[in-house]
């Protein structure tokens, strides 16, 4: 079995053909479908249903390529840890943040990073802090910037707290509310709501403020970003609520304090096995030490 076999069985996994992955990893379909037949006879199963309009995993293929993927990303880390040992960070940054990422300015973060190490792949996903975590704790990604309600745990991730806010109304001009600093909770019970998806942690920030204080909402549409909420709110069709420090960067929005206010942390994650050389480098720029010390958090996974 070698690492080139894996690489092309999660490419047609990831692409859904044989054609796409051949292009993605720059060779004949030929020879990619020949080094999978190969690794098939290998394993004495097929990891793919073939069929002329789609191909599909088996039951083996949907087992191998999770494993296949961390051995390459083994691959990659042993490969990164020697370079840096020499010297020289290079190999892959992966960062995930979610749409209302405050506590740092990412993107410049992002560009100061790629002026110290150059070498280095840099990529970004935007995601709802559970997938970011999900990611993380599989490898898929290096670090993720996510916001959860106080409190909550994570498993199989190290974290550390970058800051602690509450989440503020926001409505549109001509609204009851746009002319008020603050308002109740009770009050806004009274409101349609967008807001995230219902089990996301973004959700459960607002939902659990409510439920303490006994108080329901109705969720008439459901978003995955704060810009598409923000456009859904000031075209009148609800309100919402998000964090203060990115409530101010929502143009032609009015934004109510609100009593009490529903409060939020805001967390940077990274692998429990340790970071990556990139992904250290990275941490350090933000004034993060990931040494020994740090402790992987563990408990009752956030969602």
């Amino acid at each position: 079995m070698e690492l080139q076999q894996m690489r092309y069985v999660v490419a047609v996994a990831e692409t859904g053909g044989f054609t796409r992955a051949a292009e993605r990893c720059h060779v004949v379909q030929s020879a990619l479908s020949h080094q999978i037949a190969r690794l098939e006879k290998e394993l004495g199963a097929r990891l793919f249903d073939r069929t002329s309009r789609s191909v599909r995993l088996t039951a083996a293929g949907e087992v191998f390529v999770p494993v296949a993927r961390q051995a390459l990303q083994a691959a990659e880390r042993a490969r990164a840890e020697v370079e840096a040992a020499t010297g020289e960070v290079r190999g892959r940054l992966a960062v995930g943040a979610i749409s209302t990422v405050a506590a740092v300015d990412l993107a410049r973060e992002l560009g100061a990073f790629r002026n110290r190490c150059p070498k280095v792949r840099i990529g970004l996903q935007m995601e709802m802090s559970d997938a970011l975590i999900e990611q993380v704790r599989q490898g898929a990604l290096d670090v993720a910037f996510v916001g959860l309600v106080p409190g909550a745990r994570t498993v199989g991730v190290r974290e550390k707290e970058l800051a602690r806010g509450e989440l503020v109304a926001v409505v549109p001009p001509g609204h009851p509310l746009a002319g008020r600093e603050w308002t109740t909770l009770a009050r806004l019970a009274r409101e349609t709501f967008v807001d995230f998806t219902a089990g996301s942690a973004a959700r459960r920030q607002r939902d659990e403020a409510f439920r303490a204080a006994g108080l329901t909402s109705e969720v008439a549409f459901e978003v995955t970003t704060v810009e598409f909420l923000a456009k859904l709110v000031r075209a009148g069709l609800g309100v919402g609520m998000v964090p203060e420090a990115i409530a101010s960067e929502l143009s032609g929005l009015h934004i109510v304090r609100v009593r009490p206010a529903p409060e939020r942390t805001e967390r940077v994650v990274w692998s429990a096995l340790g970071p990556s050389p990139a992904a250290a480098a990275f941490l350090a720029g933000l004034g993060i030490e990931t040494g020994p010390g740090e402790r992987s958090r563990a408990g009752a996974r956030d969602g």
